[in-house]
Formats: structure tokens, sequence, C-alpha cells
């Protein structure tokens, strides 16, 4: 069905937005020889061209940056405080492990005040993001030969498979590299229509920083953005709140938070989907945004976007969930579109 043994290698790469190097190395080793070239811009976005029977650009795109931290201060004790990069929900650090990325890597762990120690007041509210500090187990002295302030950390969880899933830290957005990764592989050998731009950005998570910079470098006559998106398809949710249901396929994007997705491509997508027997959902998502709105209006007069989505429960936490099949159909869906593009009248109605 999919390659779980690579897609856990995906999503064990450090890669804190701003500091993409490593990931973006390991993505380098796995495609090249698919490809006609690859580059990095001076952003850092890494742009691998395969080239097509005419000149029109068609741009695919998945972030390779994960939400993670950055080392804002050493207190004379050796403890960690830190600043996000990116949407972060503080509860879900309580009792988690992080790597921090210094001269070389270590463990720490997320520490606040104990609860047997809180008052009744402090009992009632939720912890704050500011409260939490990284703890290494080693002495003040031990951590600043090691540790510097400016240094990243990202979060520490393997990827396991249960049952038809697999759950993972970064599954947003390392399952779209593996995406990416994998359909350039399966179109090694086919002729494509257009030029096609598959580029792993940088920055996603704080502002699609990356997808702009490479969509004005690239100028894309179309756009397609890989992202997960929520599947909220679990007790006390109500049927009209699940954006996406795990099984159910590949999601094509209609709406986000920062984007309308041109109707051509959305009706281009699900005639793909149809006339393939790819299985398929349809995707709203009131809030939220994705690389998507960056490659939709950074472009020249703008250009036909659109998404496919890969649904994945508890978004932003170490436990993300996806289910395989629907990885499967997102990879088929994104080659068929590719290949039969050409195909369909991109005309306005």
């Amino acid at each position: 069905m999919i390659d779980v043994k690579l897609l856990n290698k995906t999503t064990q790469v450090p890669g804190a937005p701003g500091y993409e190097y490593k990931v973006r190395g390991f993505i380098t080793e796995q495609i090249k020889g698919y490809v006609d070239e690859i580059y990095t811009d001076p952003m850092g976005n890494l742009i691998a061209v395969k080239k097509g029977k005419s000149d029109k650009r068609v741009m695919v795109a998945a972030h390779m940056d994960e939400i993670s931290f950055i080392v804002s201060h050493i207190d004379e004790a050796g403890f960690l405080r830190f600043q996000p990069l990116g949407g972060f929900d503080p509860k879900t650090l309580t009792a988690q492990r992080v790597i921090i990325h210094g001269k070389k890597d270590i463990i720490g762990v997320m520490g606040c005040k104990p609860i047997h120690i809180m008052t009744p007041e402090e009992k009632a509210k939720p912890v704050k993001l500011d409260e939490y500090f990284i703890d290494t187990g080693l002495t003040a002295k031990e951590v600043n030969k090691i540790v510097s302030v400016g240094d990243t950390i990202t979060r520490e969880r393997t990827l396991i498979e249960m049952g038809d899933m697999v759950n993972a830290k970064s599954l947003d957005n390392r399952v779209c590299v593996f995406l990416l990764m994998e359909t350039l592989r399966e179109l090694k050998k086919t002729k494509i229509p257009h030029d096609l731009y598959a580029v792993f950005t940088v920055q996603e998570e704080v502002g699609l920083r990356g997808a702009k910079a490479a969509t004005l470098g690239i100028d894309p006559d179309f756009a397609i953005n890989l992202d997960v998106t929520l599947a909220c398809d679990v007790p006390g949710i109500q049927k009209h709140e699940t954006i996406t249901d795990l099984g159910a396929g590949a999601a094509i994007k209609i709406l986000d938070g920062m984007t309308i997705c041109d109707y051509r491509m959305v009706d281009f997508m699900k005639k793909t989907a149809k006339k393939k027997k790819i299985k398929h959902q349809l995707e709203i998502l009131p809030k939220g945004g994705t690389d998507t709105a960056a490659m939709q209006q950074m472009s020249s007069g703008g250009s036909i976007a659109g998404g496919i989505s890969v649904p994945c429960r508890y978004l932003h936490q170490v436990i993300e969930m996806t289910h395989k099949q629907d990885v499967r159909d997102c990879i088929d869906l994104l080659k068929e579109c590719i290949k039969s593009m050409a195909t369909y009248n991109w005309t306005h109605k």
C-alpha cells in the first residue's frame, strides 16, 4: 500500500521552520534520479523539476517544516525557556520529550509546576505556554557547553502502525513530503504534458513564507498544494463538524481559511478521481490556512490553484494519525492529475 519505513524516516528528520537543511538533504537523496533538475532557492525551498511537453508550469508543493521551538533563555540552574515556532495548544506539551539540537542532539522533557503544590486557583486554569520549561537532566555547566540561545527544539516520538493507521509526530506535513517523493518516483518513466515543479517549501508553519517566495520565482500556471487537513471523526463531534473522515479517501480542497480554490481545479480533480475510480471526499476547512493561498496569489495574475489533503486526526500533537489507504489515494490522485492536466478545458465559464 505505502512504504511505511520510508514514511517513518521522513517524520524523524528534524526541520524546524527556518532550519530545514537536514530534511532538505534527506529529500534530495530520496528524489535524485527521478527528475531533470534539483535546486534550492535563496529562501531554502527545495525545487525539483521534471520537464514536460509544453512550457506551461505546474507547481506542486508540500511544506517540509514541522512545528517546533527555539531556545530563548538558559537559567542559572540549566533549565531552558523557549519560544514556539508554529501553533501549539499548551496542554499538548505536558509530559512530552523533546530533542534540543545544540552542538549535539540531547533529550529534554517538558516540565511545569507540579499539581501537588498548585493553589486551587492555579489548578482551575490551564497551564500557559510560557509556564513550561525544558529539563535536560544536565547541570548548568554541561548544558551551556552544548546548548545556546537560538538552538532549535523538535518533538521526540517515533511512528507506529495501529491497524490501518499510522501514528506519529509531524505527519503535518511529512506525510505529504512522503506523498510528493513517492509521486516523483512513480512518475519517473512517465511523459507528462507540462513542466512539473515539485517544491518542498520552508516556513509554512509560521506564515506560508517559503511558498510565497517559491511561487514568485516559478510563476506557475497551475498549482496544487499538498497538506494534511482536520479529521474530526471522533466522539463528541457532530457530523457536520468533522471536515473529513479517516478512510474515506483523498480530500479535494474546496476552501480553507485563506483560500477559495479555483472552481475549475476542483472540478478537474473530482472528474479525475471519478474517472480513475480513486476514493475521495471534499474538504471545506473554515479556519486555518495552507500554502495553497500563497501559490494562488503570488504568481503573475494568479494561478489556477487547488489542494489535495490527507485527512489527519489530532493535528499539532505528537500522536497525529492518518489512514494508509488515504495516503495511497492521494498519491494516485496527484499522479493522475499531473498526467491528464492538458486534457481539461481550463477556460472560464
